[in-house]
């Protein structure tokens, strides 16, 4: 990918132009190059000239763009997201594992790769962090509400069950920590097992009415 983004853009970036603007194309290869290699090296090693190197940009046309803080923002907004249909399956179980199954593997490792690049820099910077949650994980979070939700109105949990408000933190906490804890990625077998292993129990759930 970044060898054709590379020949792609090259004579595109050397070229001159009478103004500033590049086509969205452009832009959207741009903004995933970044991502890329935030992805690769970490906050700390993505240098705007780092940047210019990997995309054939001037750092001129990066700087009138925003700082590497904005850039990155500018990424996670326009990054396309999964897919929007709304997740129904008729049991909290099965809700859970839909929502697990969104994401391939590759795009878990992707997406972890995305967190761990980030933590370092959220503490310097929440605006990475809040954008981070915003344009990355507020669909799981909203999902995760929905369905649980759902399954007090079916009867299948109380809704005075103290667990509900810690069951995204089990599940994205379990999604991070399969990488700190094994030095492996998240995966699908990974995390569908720990819902019926952890989730589901802690809830006390029961075939819905």
């Amino acid at each position: 990918m970044h060898a054709n983004f590379e020949r792609k853009n090259s004579d595109r970036e050397s070229r001159p132009s009478r103004t500033n603007k590049i086509t969205l194309e452009r832009e959207g290869e741009l903004y995933d190059a970044i991502l890329d290699l935030l992805r690769e090296v970490g906050y700390h090693a993505l240098t705007m000239d780092a940047i210019a190197e990997r995309t054939h940009s001037s750092k001129a046309t990066l700087y009138r763009r925003g700082s590497k803080s904005e850039l990155i923002i500018n990424a996670l907004r326009r990054q396309k997201s999964f897919n929007m249909t709304e997740i129904n399956t008729g049991s909290l179980r099965g809700d859970l594992q839909a929502i697990v199954l969104r994401q391939d593997d590759s795009q878990m490792e992707r997406t972890s790769q995305l967190m761990r690049g980030l933590a370092v820099a959220a503490h310097a910077n929440m605006e990475l962090l809040r954008s981070f949650r915003e344009y990355q994980l507020m669909l799981e979070l909203k999902e995760m509400s929905r369905a649980l939700q759902r399954a007090v109105d079916r009867g299948e949990i109380m809704a005075d069950n103290l667990a509900i408000d810690y069951i995204p933190h089990l599940l994205i906490g379990c999604f991070v920590a399969r990488t700190l804890i094994d030095h492996l990625p998240p995966t699908q077998e990974f995390l569908i097992p720990f819902i019926d292993a952890a989730i589901l129990p802690a809830l006390h759930t029961h075939p819905p009415t």
